[in-house]
């Protein structure tokens, strides 16, 4: 792809992020309503950019951008249940997580590019690495369906502790800024340490689906748009089903269904059996996330989805404190 139409994107990206830091430049509280319009406006562009390959490269190159939008959107659903979490164990104030997350959406976007250049050149190169990623995210899909419900401090995260050792932070929060003057020294504040730990538990996330997307083309435009329009709704998406995740109590098993599904595909397209078509990819990617979605809201139908001790968007009680 020419280097110009990169740059486009980029700076058409750059735009629409820039849009959003100006409307929350005041650091409101977001509702339910307003995250829902965004996510409206998130969807309909990532929805939007597919017509527009589809008009300019054909409807394969579109029905892979689609399939690889689908699956980064379903397990980004994932990273939003893990956020709910680190804003509720550092009682995040809820004027606050909108900042966290664009900056924890930036961050995420450089990574994952590397990732997808790093990737793709190494499928492209060796052909037994497809066995390997193939390999890596069956293992993964196994680990998600049967994983525990417990979870490991977000403060116990090598990647927080390491900067904590680093960098001196203060145990506070100063309004919303990373950083700040305690007694006359320049330290790191409660905040900073929640982006972290946003951006270290996003890193983990990434590699599971970047090597999903990998499975179904390994051209590093189509892969990192679709994991970018996926990205930049995922702010939205947290505040809109932040207070609802309890109530997806079967939805690991379709994620865990998708990522085996890819590693399937990874490993047959270095057989003679090769690439399984578009089609077939898009319908097991629309199936899986319906059906886990279907069966989830009815397990849990005439319930409180905050009964239980659910995770609170707001992240604002006390006693979660640390």
């Amino acid at each position: 792809m020419s280097w110009w139409i990169w740059a486009l994107l980029m700076l058409a990206i750059a735009a629409m992020l820039a849009v959003d830091l100006f409307l929350h430049r005041d650091n409101h509280v977001i509702g339910f309503r307003e995250a829902a319009i965004w996510s409206g406006i998130w969807i309909a562009a990532g929805l939007l950019f597919g017509v527009v390959l589809w008009a300019w490269q054909g409807a394969d190159v579109a029905g892979t951008y689609y399939a690889g939008y689908l699956i980064e959107k379903a397990l980004s659903i994932d990273n939003v249940f893990v956020f709910a979490l680190i804003f509720t164990y550092f009682a995040v104030p809820a004027a606050y997580q909108h900042k966290v997350l664009f900056w924890g959406v930036i961050g995420a976007l450089v990574f994952r590019l590397v990732f997808i250049f790093v990737g793709a050149e190494l499928l492209e190169t060796f052909f037994w690495t497809a066995y390997v990623f193939g390999a890596f995210l069956i293992y993964t899909g196994y680990k998600m369906a049967f994983r525990r419900d417990e979870q490991t401090p977000p403060d116990r995260n090598p990647v927080v502790r390491l900067v904590r050792r680093i960098i001196p932070t203060d145990s506070a929060y100063h309004g919303d800024r990373f950083f700040a003057r305690v007694d006359g020294k320049r330290v790191a504040t409660l905040l900073f340490v929640v982006l972290i730990a946003v951006e270290a538990t996003d890193l983990i996330f990434a590699i599971d689906s970047v090597a999903a997307i990998l499975a179904i083309t390994t051209s590093t435009f189509i892969v990192w748009t679709a994991n970018a329009f996926a990205i930049l709704g995922l702010r939205s998406l947290y505040f809109c089903l932040a207070g609802l995740l309890r109530r997806f109590v079967h939805l690991h098993y379709g994620l865990a269904v998708l990522l085996a599904f890819a590693g399937v595909k990874l490993i047959l397209s270095e057989t003679p059996v090769g690439k399984l078509p578009i089609p077939v990819t898009l319908g097991v990617i629309v199936v899986t996330i319906t059906v886990s979605i279907v069966w989830s809201l009815r397990s849990t139908r005439g319930t409180d989805a905050r009964d239980g001790g659910d995770l609170d968007p707001a992240g604002t009680s006390p006693d979660t404190a640390r």
